[in-house]
């Protein structure tokens, strides 16, 4: 089973989950079946488990709950990624090619492919943890089967490397996008006018909040820690203005819960260059013929 690595070199989030999603996009478009692994990080189970619809964000992770529900693809979490892989395997006979959502350092799973994301902050000082963020050296050139991707504005590192397109999508009432309900999405204008308080539990939460502004939105910033958690909620449950948030922190909310009458999702929307896709495409071997 040929598998896809998705990961950075650096400490904190870089944008592997929005490429991660957009990778399956493109894979699903060429006509590939992919199923998607992960560690589930901040999860409080240890077992490898497939991630539902009606899962937990607090037994699979937020990450895995969100690829799961925006794709539809099989996702499977585990710390062994080896394990996960056999038992997404076995569970679904259909997939023909995983992508492991991190993973870059988990040598003990074999890899046709990496995709190597990093953000604005590059390799930050270049040094290694705990001098600096970075989780190993930083090559003086890519491995042949290994791609750069750069997720924020322009490319950070010395390393040749692809520029992902970046840009907010329709804004969604909470339940609306539980259900998938894209009749009720609006566009993000029509929150202008308003000052909107604007949630993310994010590694930098301030990249979310300067799109929203430049989309023309008046914000009150709550940045919260990376994957926190929602319950109690971090607003008042009687607030009057409408709140703003992630999907990553979306799959935390119930719908119709109080305290979240007013609460929108605002997707990020990644798209990878098509040169990219096809290059990653063709180090994949052909998929299987479908069952008799």
């Amino acid at each position: 089973m040929p598998v896809i690595v998705v990961g950075n070199l650096v400490v904190g989030g870089a944008g592997k989950t929005p490429t991660v999603m957009a990778l399956v996009q493109a894979l699903q478009a060429a006509g590939r079946r992919p199923g998607v692994l992960s560690r589930g990080y901040g999860r409080h189970s240890k077992s490898i488990l497939e991630v539902r619809p009606d899962c937990d964000a607090a037994a699979v992770g937020d990450e895995p709950l969100l690829i799961h529900q925006r794709t539809g693809v099989p996702v499977w979490v585990g710390a062994d990624r080896v394990a996960a892989a056999r038992a997404l395997c076995a569970a679904h006979a259909g997939v023909d090619v995983l992508v492991s959502d991190d993973g870059l350092q988990h040598h003990a799973l074999a890899r046709v492919a990496e995709l190597v994301v990093f953000d604005d902050r590059g390799v930050g000082n270049g040094l290694l943890l705990p001098a600096g963020p970075l989780r190993q050296p930083l090559p003086a050139q890519p491995r042949v089967n290994a791609f750069v991707l750069y997720s924020g504005t322009c490319a950070s590192t010395p390393l040749p490397g692809a520029l992902a397109t970046r840009a907010l999508g329709l804004a969604w009432p909470l339940a609306a996008w539980w259900r998938g309900d894209g009749h009720a999405a609006r566009a993000i204008s029509e929150l202008r006018g308003h000052t909107v308080l604007a949630a993310a539990g994010l590694a930098a939460p301030e990249k979310f909040f300067a799109m929203l502004e430049a989309a023309g939105l008046r914000l009150d910033r709550l940045p919260l820690p990376d994957h926190a958690k929602f319950d109690p909620l971090p607003w008042p449950v009687g607030l009057a203005q409408h709140v703003v948030v992630t999907e990553k922190d979306a799959v935390k909310l119930q719908p119709g819960a109080p305290g979240t009458e007013r609460v929108w999702v605002v997707p990020l929307d990644f798209t990878l260059p098509a040169e990219l896709v096809r290059a990653l495409i063709a180090l994949l071997p052909p998929p299987p013929p479908p069952p008799a």
